[in-house]
This record gives C-alpha cells, sequence and structure tokens, in this order.
C-alpha cells in the first residue's frame, strides 16, 4: 500500500456496519493493515443506529442488507451528522438505496487495496 495513503488513514477511525461475522473481521484486519482505527464494529441494526446517532468517528462502512433490513436509516443519520461513509455490497448498485447511488461503494468479495482506494476517494469526496 502507497505510504502517503497509511499516512493519511493512521488519524482516522472507521465505523463498521457488517451483519456477518467473518466480513466484519476481515474488514477490522484489513483496515487495521491499512493505519485505520476502529470506532465500533456491529452487526445490527439496532446497534447501527444507536453508534451513529452518537460515535465518534471519521468514516462508515455500510452493509447494504443487514439481516433483511436495509441499512438505509443509518445512512440517513450519517448523512445528517455530515459524516461521510461508504456502502459494501455484494448486489451491485441495483442493490443500493435509490437516494444514496452516488455514494462510494465496495463490491463484495473485495481485496484490502480496493478497500484503501475506496476509503482515500469518501475521504476526498468528503473533504471537497
Amino acid at each position: 500500500m502507497d505510504k502517503a495513503v497509511n499516512l493519511a488513514a493512521e488519524s482516522k477511525n472507521i465505523l463498521v456496519v457488517e451483519d456477518e461475522i467473518m466480513i466484519r473481521m476481515l474488514l477490522e484486519d484489513m483496515l487495521g493493515d491499512l493505519g485505520y482505527t476502529i470506532a465500533g464494529a456491529v452487526g445490527r441494526i439496532e446497534d447501527a443506529i444507536k453508534l451513529a446517532r452518537t460515535g465518534e468517528f471519521d468514516m462508515a462502512i455500510l452493509d447494504v442488507n443487514l439481516n433483511g433490513q436495509t441499512v438505509s436509516p443509518v445512512a440517513e443519520i450519517l448523512e445528517a451528522r455530515g459524516l461521510p461513509f461508504v456502502f459494501a455490497t455484494g448486489y451491485g448498485e441495483r442493490g443500493l438505496p435509490e437516494r444514496f447511488m452516488n455514494r462510494p461503494t465496495l463490491q463484495k468479495p473485495f481485496q484490502q487495496e480496493n478497500l484503501g482506494k475506496i476509503l482515500s476517494l469518501a475521504f476526498e469526496r468528503a473533504a471537497a
């Protein structure tokens, strides 16, 4: 990974919202390898909503489908707070809530390099 990307990631805290435990653990490992800090990792919509409202983090990665529930309420809270987020989905763009089609999306399955690139893009967009 590019040293500049690692340096940029060092002070960033990420919230992970993913219902599949193995994917959540993989994301945590990859984010750590990229230099990010995990601010929280949850798999239930109720926990995600609570953290979206009150959590201290710089970015969120949101699985589009949490045990059959859409993650849209979480995305709406983050948007209202002005916090950047990316979606993670195995369904492609058709799985995204229409309102959020312009958000950066991480297509499952993904590699660490793709994760790093999509987070960099999301941070760049948020800073613009």
